[in-house]
């Protein structure tokens, strides 16, 4: 080889390190960036509301004065949601992927339907409260109810978790169908017993994702007149109700510095209430995952 293309090689082979270092460090520093801003968040929030965190608040109701205001009725009115909106949206998302995947037929149709649903993903929260504002609180008479809430929010995670599913189902290798049909069994009897056991630990990941932004939406509540300041509990799905991401808006929105360290604390209830349904779900994730 020549001197000059052993030069040539030796150069590109320069530029392609200083080009791999360099994207390197730019992903590092994208990296860094939203751990710092992650970091910062967190500690204000805990320095706020820390102080603001006791037993008293978590079992008083809101108030007009900051030192007696509580979480009480925003973390039951967010359990409640959260009754109503997981098993709609899982049974709903789950139930059409397995259409989709096992029993229609592979046309215009079904792409057409693909395409929408992958879509919908995508838009923006307050058009899933205009349609639960029109069709649950209005045509359906239901009122601002933890129904009608609950409904809205399905709508708003379900193309998320049929996404989820579909992806699940997918990943399935094909000897499993084609032994489950060898010995006979159904195409139910091997969505049953073969296909929902191996995709439920990539289902209850989809289903994790949908139900935290379920749980931290406010805009599709507002939309359809879910209650900012309520002195009560819900008694059943009929009730007027309120949601922490709601109160912890209503309290941001007050002049008084006071109601802003009030707000910290029911982020931090929030979180850890994040926490714990994701924990949950993982478990029960990582226990089928050994088992298929």
């Amino acid at each position: 080889m020549s001197l000059i293309n052993k030069d040539a090689v030796r150069n590109a082979t320069g530029r392609r390190l200083t080009k791999n270092v360099v994207i390197k460090y730019l992903f590092f520093i994208a990296t860094l960036f939203g751990i710092v801003v992650l970091a910062t968040l967190l500690f204000r929030v805990f320095t706020q509301g820390v102080g603001y965190l006791d037993w008293g608040f978590l079992t008083s109701f809101a108030s007009r004065f900051p030192e007696e205001a509580g979480i009480k009725a925003a973390i039951i009115g967010s359990l409640w949601l959260m009754a109503v909106t997981a098993p709609v949206s899982l049974i709903l998302g789950v139930g059409t992927a397995i259409y989709l995947e096992q029993y229609a037929k592979k046309n215009r149709w079904t792409r057409f339907v693909q395409i929408n649903i992958s879509n919908l993903a995508g838009v923006p929260s307050i058009v899933f409260g205009l349609l639960g504002l029109t069709i649950f609180v209005r045509l359906m008479e239901m009122g601002r109810s933890i129904m009608a809430g609950g409904l809205t929010m399905s709508l708003l995670i379900l193309p998320i978790i049929v996404v989820a599913a579909q992806e699940a189902i997918r990943s399935i290798p094909n000897d499993q169908y084609e032994a489950s049909f060898a010995m006979g069994a159904t195409k139910w009897q091997t969505i049953r017993r073969i296909i929902l056991p191996a995709a439920i630990p990539g289902i209850l990941t989809g289903g994790i994702l949908a139900l935290s932004r379920a749980i931290g939406e406010t805009a599709p509540l507002l939309m359809i007149g879910a209650l900012s300041f309520i002195a009560f509990l819900p008694e059943n799905v009929w009730s007027g109700f309120t949601v922490m991401p709601i109160q912890i808006f209503n309290w941001t929105s007050r002049p008084q510095e006071e109601f802003q360290f009030a707000a910290a604390a029911g982020i931090i209830v929030l979180l850890i209430m994040l926490i714990l349904m994701n924990s949950i779900a993982v478990l029960i994730r990582n226990k089928f995952s050994k088992r298929y």
